[in-house]
């Protein structure tokens, strides 16, 4: 981003030079003063910084107490920012809100930007008066900024030294200054604008890579919350997927209390929703007043845009970005780079969705193969060898070796028995399963088993299927098969035990279920990586429960615990 122009510098001070020209030595005497203030005002590139520059500087050239710039907004109606200089900052936390621009003396200068100077504003017809705990503010001068030819907001200053009107030698210098401040403006934005879409840009990247990680999907779409929070400086960041019996579910959110809007479902009947499946972006002035916003949870916020995620003419989901209860609206630059950011989000989506059904297919091919061989060789080697003994048990005279071969013949036939079931499950698609918690829990253990060698024991204690909501379910569901992978790629465990308990109550009272993964493996080694471990503490915590690890159930406490509960 290229510094402010030298030469823009040069010719607005050569205008204001000659603007002087035969005024009076008094003004004469005061343009160093003036150079020097554009000289300030022109350094650095900050766009805020910049504005408490330009206040500060004309309240010094100018000999004010207070200054202030009004930014005017995109519809040119009110204010979007207001900055000031010289009120202590106790003094404006007093007073609340800042001005709108909507009224008063400074709507009027909204609607007609030319410079006024006044003795006593209180007097003026166009003043609204000030709120409780204002400072005293009777002489003012008003003069518009423009960049680039269009307005951008008005230079305020009130209370001159001594208590002396503002002189025409301070609204000249005050113009010329305000000319200045347009260029420096004007350069402030290009480089904020570059910075943002700099930031859009990064953040898509990392999505992009956290999507195609081949990680967990949940953790890939709570990245694609986290990051658009983020870059829209927004309250919350939400990811919505299409709800099985129809509309929009809450899947994943970045917020300081996301476990209150996790799972809530938009109904279909939402106007929002009809748009958003339809592949429009929907942009909301006031969540908490629009009607077109049907949920409890758009009371809590103020502008929001809702991004359709769509990709190859599909749409996958929605991504809303709400702001706070009277928080500043969605320029029309962030609207854009969020409908970018939300398309490469879905398109990334899309790419890690083929890719896992890829990966599925791996998986399946795999258990196909492993199923075929147990069948084609282990089991046929099996019987074989059962009937070699039942052969030498039939020559044998010994009665104790009888038995004995007799025994190990039973015993092949039970783990021939158990063969053919697993070959059972290797061929049994996912879907066939019923869908109750206990089943899937059973699921994970049982395509744990063949990674690990032998299959994990395990505990249900309560009502498990008819007190955990689908929601803790899919989470605790996830967290086993985390825990369990850990112990098997990790661990180096010869024993694990599973429990799911869900007549746990929490210190704080509230019935809970607990979900326990215990081993007698190596342990956790110090320096070790916690990913997985944070993984659960996050689903864990988006739930309102807590996550952490305990010895395990090795000699002298080796290996470990992983203990997951979350409120029912």
């Amino acid at each position: 981003m290229a510094e402010p122009d030298p030469k823009d510098s040069l010719d607005a001070a050569t205008r204001a030079t000659r603007s002087l020209q035969g005024l009076s030595t008094e003004l004469t005497a005061r343009v160093p003063q003036l150079l020097e203030a554009m000289r300030s005002v022109g350094t650095g590139l900050e766009l805020h910084s910049t504005l408490d520059r330009i206040c500060e500087t004309a309240a010094e050239l100018a000999h004010a107490r207070y200054a202030a710039i009004g930014v005017v907004d995109e519809a040119g109606e009110g204010l979007s920012d207001f900055v000031t200089y010289g009120v202590p900052q106790e003094v404006a936390d007093a007073i609340g809100r800042r001005p709108d621009g909507h009224r008063g003396l400074l709507g009027a200068l909204i609607h007609d930007p030319a410079p006024v100077r006044l003795a006593d504003l209180t007097s003026d017809p166009r003043s609204a008066g000030f709120p409780a705990g204002h400072p005293r503010m009777r002489t003012f001068l008003g003069v518009p900024i423009r960049v680039q030819g269009e307005i951008f907001g008005n230079l305020y200053l009130t209370e001159k030294e001594g208590g002396a009107e503002f002189s025409d030698y301070d609204l000249h210098m005050v113009r010329v200054l305000a000319t200045e401040a347009g260029i420096a403006i004007g350069n402030a934005r290009l480089y904020e604008a570059a910075r943002q879409r700099e930031r859009w840009i990064d953040g898509s990247v990392a999505v992009t890579t956290a999507l195609l990680s081949g990680g967990d999907a949940d953790d890939a779409l709570s990245v694609v919350a986290e990051q658009a929070r983020r870059l829209a400086d927004s309250a919350a960041g939400i990811v919505l997927l299409p709800a099985e019996e129809g509309g929009l579910e809450i899947v994943a959110v970045s917020s300081d209390n996301p476990s209150s809007s996790l799972g809530v479902i938009i109904p279909p009947r939402s106007p929002v929703v009809a748009k958003l499946l339809a592949g429009e972006a929907v942009f909301i002035d006031d969540s908490a007043t629009d009607s077109r916003m049907i949920t409890r949870l758009a009371d809590r916020f103020g502008p929001s845009m809702l991004l359709p995620l769509h990709s190859g003419g599909r749409v996958l989901g929605a991504l809303a970005t709400p702001r706070a209860r009277g928080g500043r609206p969605f320029t029309d630059t962030e609207r854009t780079l969020a409908t970018q950011f939300a398309s490469q989000a879905a398109l990334a989506l899309m790419m890690a969705e083929a890719q896992r059904d890829r990966e599925r297919l791996a998986v399946y091919e795999d258990r196909d193969r492993i199923a075929r061989d147990l069948h084609d060789l282990v089991i046929q080697r099996l019987f074989a060898t059962g009937m070699m003994l039942e052969s030498a048990q039939r020559g044998s005279v010994v009665p104790e070796v009888r038995t004995g071969v007799g025994r190990a013949v039973d015993e092949l036939d039970v783990t021939i028995q158990e063969i053919r079931t697993a070959i059972f499950a290797l061929q049994q698609e996912p879907a066939e399963a019923p869908a109750g918690l206990r089943t899937r829990v059973l699921r994970e253990i049982n395509m744990a088993a063949v990674p690990l060698g032998f299959k994990p024991s395990h505990r249900f204690l309560g009502p498990v299927d008819s007190v955990v909501g689908e929601l803790t379910g899919k989470n605790l569901v996830a967290a086993l098969r985390e825990a369990l992978s850990n112990a098997f790629r990790h661990a180096q465990a010869s024993l694990i035990d599973v429990v799911v308990d869900a007549t746990v109550t929490l210190p704080d009272g509230r019935s809970a279920v607990r979900l326990s993964v215990a081993d007698d493996g190596v342990g956790i080694p110090e320096g070790g990586r916690r990913s997985g471990l944070r993984n659960l503490a996050r689903r864990a915590d988006s739930l309102g429960g807590a996550s952490r690890i305990a010895p395990g159930i090795g000699e002298d406490g080796g290996g470990t615990t992983v203990v997951w509960e979350a409120p029912l």
